[in-house]
């Protein structure tokens, strides 16, 4: 028998059934992969692949491929027809099955076909989100209790341990405290290994919940001015002090065991603040001293408007944009809120200093959530258009499709994403502008978030100039499948054409050249530019902050653990504050551009390094100096990453001064989207801020800092492109200004800034001392030069490409007061 089976293995049509089988093998691995999706929903009910089931999915068909391999060896003479069929009827089987899953993956997904509304997807998406589980969460509090004898009491602690962080999430606080105190009262029944894990975690939780409920009787319920900004004093100390009080006796109970723990000791300090107690009412071993607050330079207090303007929506993260909307000359503002049922917020400048709630009349009702916002007038109609950006950190809970809104130009906006072609459904919150191929009409690079077993491609989309765009990322050199949670666009060698950086979170972050932006053509220049790193980064942007006509790179780091991620880096809040060492490197980078190709980090040097969990932020000159400056959102998921968001003014390029607490800037809320702009038009930057958090209930009041004016020089410029884009995006401005001590240059570069959140595409610059303008040299996008003298201070200065010559206008100004946009906005749960 063996040697006949030997004979058969040296037949000369062995390899023909090799070959064949090998064909057969290939084809079914080919059905098995047609439609993972489609498979995938068979084996999870929202889509994504279960690791177990995957491995067994494919076990399956190892074993039954194996089968008939056997079959074939074993039986020579009629194993191929045998082997064949069994293949055979599995690949119909599997087929069967693969069609079956893709009818139920389309009935279960109507949001995913052509012509639905947008508001009829994002309702229908959001339906099966796991953050609308407020009933569900409610009923397991009394379910769990009756499950405890059955389950054992080890696992019931740790479930309701998870019910009462949940019940935190959704605002429902003293139903969460009321667990914690619960389970906490059991502890006792365990050993002391699991007592201490246990009791750890709910002290934690505890603190959180007390912390919380004071902010919102206070600083929500009460709000003013002065609430939540460090360090906490005036308006801001708490009317009902009661929540902070009984998180204090808690971290002080903590500090006692644990005097070490930089956490509690910085919530300690907080919560005091909050309470009135500070100094005085902290143990001085555990105390932060006043001076870490301290200022570096004198500055001017800037007071948030936002309350009497009726403009602060108490909601979620989400993005922010101060923009002309409606070409009347005054700026306007657009907000979002995350949250699922939480719709866009347009407030109309009237001109006088009062806002209108524009949202109802601009048809913005039915666009719901979103985390970012950037807008560009990509079809070149004067009118600026916007791109909601959504599902960030959701992974496959965040397959959201991201909306392009068109500026009709009346008042109202459309909604054209699936007409310009560009309707995806991928988690993202970065979308980056520019005229890569200098065709005179906007780009844009949209960078989606990929896992492990979550691959979502990002996208590089070339407008066509009829209002649709090609998608072109494939082949082009920039990398499809990352976590992508920055991107900014910046001419790093004058060579006249946009080069691109991409800023990830799980893998280093890239620079790219732009080789040809015809044939879209980048190059990974990482290494060789001296970027190469494993810095956990968040926002970036190009900017000019030395004023040497090179454009340098700001880069945040953000190393601090998200949702399920698991480690702890809240020390690294306090550590950062006091100048101890941080157990993973979060600080920000700067690149000063070398001209030659080359970076250098200098943000050691310059002062930036100490700082870290940078969220939100954005550039801005708020002293009118001739200086960009920064202001850094900061924050966690979590509720007990209390930290301070941070501002810090260029000092003539030399070092970056912190003015946080002088300035009135040092708000305690989640920092996200930033946007600067000439909000009353009296020649100074304002400022508007996000500061919503994650959670359903982390909702808070977006802030509007009004600028109290300086004594320094201005000059706005409009730039209208006519062979490049019509807003002049990545035009780069030099002024030659005269000033009491000789002649300077500002350089400046057309854009909306960082890349969470997005400032007015007019130019507003800052002279400082200068005493006249003496030369504005304008290199448009599309190559062209042109040079302006004498062009006057204090105006707003309109140039449209080509012409030679400029229209100068003095701004009326006007003083912002309350007006008739709502105060009630409110998003999230809280």
């Amino acid at each position: 028998m063996f040697e006949q089976r030997a004979l058969f293995l040296r037949r000369p049509h062995l390899s023909a059934i090799i070959r064949r089988s090998f064909l057969a093998t290939l084809f079914l691995a080919f059905a098995f992969l047609a439609s993972p999706p489609a498979i995938a929903r068979l084996l999870t009910e929202d889509g994504a692949v279960a690791k177990g089931n995957f491995a067994l999915l494919v076990h399956t068909v190892r074993a039954i491929s194996g089968v008939a391999f056997c079959w074939l060896a074993l039986h020579p003479k009629g194993g191929w027809r045998a082997a064949h069929t069994i293949l055979a009827i599995f690949l119909v089987l599997l087929v069967g099955i693969a069609g079956w899953g893709q009818r139920r993956l389309n009935s279960v997904q109507p949001w995913s076909r052509a012509g639905v509304s947008m508001n009829d997807r994002l309702l229908s998406i959001s339906k099966d989100s796991p953050r609308n589980d407020r009933p569900r969460l409610i009923e397991m509090t009394n379910t769990l209790r009756m499950r405890e004898q059955r389950i054992g009491l080890r696992k019931a602690i740790s479930e309701r341990a998870n019910l009462a962080q949940r019940l935190l999430e959704i605002g429902e606080y003293e139903r969460a405290a009321e667990e914690v105190e619960t389970i906490l009262g059991r502890l006792e029944d365990l050993d002391q290994g699991a007592r201490y894990r246990h009791e750890t975690t709910l002290r934690r939780l505890l603190i959180a919940t007390y912390l919380r409920w004071g902010e919102v009787s206070n600083c929500i319920l009460d709000h003013n001015e002065d609430s939540c900004l460090l360090p906490i004093e005036g308006g801001g100390v708490h009317a009902d002090p009661a929540g902070v009080r009984a998180a204090s006796e808690l971290l002080l109970e903590g500090l006692e065991k644990s005097p070490n723990d930089l956490v509690y000791r910085w919530l300690l300090n907080v919560a005091n603040m909050a309470s009135g107690d500070y100094p005085n009412g902290v143990p001085e071993r555990f105390r932060v001293a006043p001076e870490v607050f301290a200022s570096e330079r004198e500055f001017p207090r800037f007071f948030d408007r936002a309350p009497v303007l009726g403009v602060g929506v108490n909601g979620l993260s989400g993005g922010s944009v101060m923009e002309d909307f409606d070409g009347d000359g005054d700026l306007d503002l657009l907000c979002s809120s995350m949250g699922l049922a939480d719709p866009l917020t347009y407030f109309v400048s009237v001109g006088d200093g009062t806002f209108e709630d524009g949202t109802l009349k601009a048809g913005l009702t039915g666009e719901l959530g979103g985390l970012n916002l950037s807008h560009a007038d990509y079809d070149n109609d004067g009118f600026a258009d916007v791109l909601v950006l959504r599902g960030a950190w959701m992974d496959h809970h965040g397959r959201y499709p991201n909306s392009l809104l068109h500026n009709e130009g009346d008042g109202t906006f459309r909604n054209t994403t699936e007409e310009a072609r560009m309707l995806s459904f991928y988690p993202t919150q970065v979308g980056a502008w520019a005229d890569f191929d200098v065709d005179g009409h906007l780009d844009l690079f949209i960078g989606n978030e990929s896992r492990a077993g979550q691959l979502h491609p990002c996208e590089l989309y070339r407008n066509i100039g009829d209002g649709t765009f090609e998608e072109v990322i494939r082949d082009s050199g920039i990398a499809e499948f990352s976590f992508v949670k920055g991107a900014a666009w910046g001419d790093i060698d004058n060579d006249g054409d946009p080069d691109l950086y991409v800023s990830r979170r799980h893998d280093h972050s890239s620079l790219y050249a732009n080789v040809d932006g015809e044939t879209r053509t980048f190059l990974d220049i990482t290494e060789e530019a001296g970027m190469a790193g494993d810095l956990q980064s968040f926002p970036c942007w190009f900017f000019d902050y030395d004023n040497d006509g090179w454009q340098d790179l700001f880069v945040a780091g953000y190393s601090t653990a998200f949702l399920e991620e698991g480690d702890d880096r809240l020390a690294d809040i306090p550590a950062a504050r006091l100048g101890l060492e941080l157990t993973t490197d979060g600080y920000p980078r700067l690149y000063r551009n070398r001209g030659d190709g080359t970076f250098e980090d200098v943000a050691q040097e310059l002062g930036l390094k100490r700082v870290v969990s940078v969220m939100g932020a954005n550039f801005g000159d708020i002293d009118n100096d001739g200086w960009l400056d920064l202001y850094l959102g900061t924050g966690s998921p979590d509720f007990l990453a209390l930290m301070a968001n941070r501002m810090f003014t260029n000092d003539r390029g030399k070092a970056f001064l912190d003015v946080t607490t002088a300035g009135g800037f040092g708000h305690l809320q989640k920092g996200h989207a930033i946007s600067f702009g000439d909000i009353d038009a009296d020649g100074d930057q304002d400022l508007y801020a996000v500061m919503g958090g994650w959670y359903p209930a982390d909702n808070y009041p977006n802030v509007l800092f009004e600028n109290p004016g300086n004594e320094h020089r201005w000059v706005t410029l409009r730039l209208e492109g006519t062979r490049s884009n019509r807003s002049a995006v990545g035009a780069r401005l030099r002024l030659t200004v005269s000033t009491p001590g000789g002649r300077r240059e500002i350089h400046r570069v057309c854009g909306t800034g960082g890349s969470f959140g997005c400032s007015s595409l007019q130019q507003e610059i800052g002279i400082g001392d200068g005493l006249s303008i003496d030369e504005l040299e304008i290199r448009w996008p599309s190559g062209e030069i042109e040079r302006f003298l004498d062009v006057p201070l204090e105006h707003i200065v309109t140039i449209r490409e080509g012409e030679g010559r400029f229209a100068a206008q003095k701004p009326a100004g006007f003083r912002l007061k309350p007006g008739d946009a709502s105060a009630s906005h409110h998003h999230g749960q809280g």
